[in-house]
């Protein structure tokens, strides 16, 4: 029985397609502290390929580097994702609070719904984390389900900004033929009240999450609200025009959306 240890040299400049895979073969009297480093040496490899994926430094991906699977799986299932989300939605709540609002009804707060308020776990850890190609009919067949589970400290965010005074505004990039399920399921996770729910119509099919989600932004800002925060998974959520006074990007390395 030989141990197959794969280590991946990652290019960020020029992304996924570009990555140059070493592969070593360890016979079994391998010295245990040899594999001990080299499983250390990708360990660091997935940790750097996660950090450009947080910083959009990346290409756009369609798939988590098979080599750094059990890497995703183990972020996102041993704590640290958690963590990781709870700053973020600590940061949040702090910058909320600093905020003068202009009593005037005019000043918003935008979330993203997906990976951002619920949570589509249960459906990623069926398919790999990412590993997997994304296939748009299961993944509706989950959302058609309804259960997706709210993210608890961005349910706690939510709640922090409507009680400040701030008009809440849900952009999502799903279809409008699901919008009594995302109504269902996000009040059953604990959002309530929220002033706008803003899903894709046919006009919108076709565009990129920037494109789609920056004219949103536009007409909220022609009617005259003020952006003042945005929270989402994605830079797509976060980028383009009409951007929010400040930004709140929440972790996700297992999917991409341009």
């Amino acid at each position: 029985m030989r141990i197959f240890i794969f280590l991946i040299l990652f290019n960020f400049a020029f992304g996924h397609e570009n990555l140059n895979t070493l592969i070593v073969e360890f016979p079994e009297n391998t010295e245990p502290q040899l594999k001990e480093t080299i499983i250390d040496e990708l360990q660091l490899e997935c940790t750097s390929w996660r950090f450009a994926v947080e910083t959009n430094n990346l290409s756009p991906w369609k798939t988590i580097p098979e080599e750094c699977a059990d890497y995703v799986r183990q972020y996102i299932n041993g704590g640290a994702y958690k963590l990781d989300i709870d700053r973020v939605s600590s940061e949040a709540g702090t910058y909320a609070e600093s905020m003068k609002l202009g009593g005037d009804g005019k000043d918003v707060w935008v979330f993203d719904v997906d990976e951002t308020l619920l949570s589509n776990l249960p459906y990623y850890s069926q398919h790999g984390y990412g590993l997997e190609v994304f296939d748009s009919v299961k993944f509706d067949e989950w959302v058609e389900k309804g259960v997706a589970p709210a993210i608890g400290s961005s349910l706690k965010l939510y709640q922090d900004v409507m009680r400040l005074g701030f008009k809440v505004f849900l952009l999502t990039g799903r279809s409008e033929r699901h919008r009594i399920v995302t109504v269902e399921n996000l009040m059953n996770a604990g959002f309530q009240d929220w002033d706008k729910l803003i899903l894709r119509g046919s006009e919108d099919h076709g565009k990129s999450a920037t494109m789609y989600k920056s004219e949103k932004r536009d007409e909220m800002v022609k009617e005259g609200f003020r952006i003042v925060g945005n929270s989402g998974d994605q830079w797509s959520d976060l980028l383009g025009s009409s951007a929010s006074i400040r930004s709140f990007k929440l972790p996700n390395p297992m999917y991409y959306i341009p």
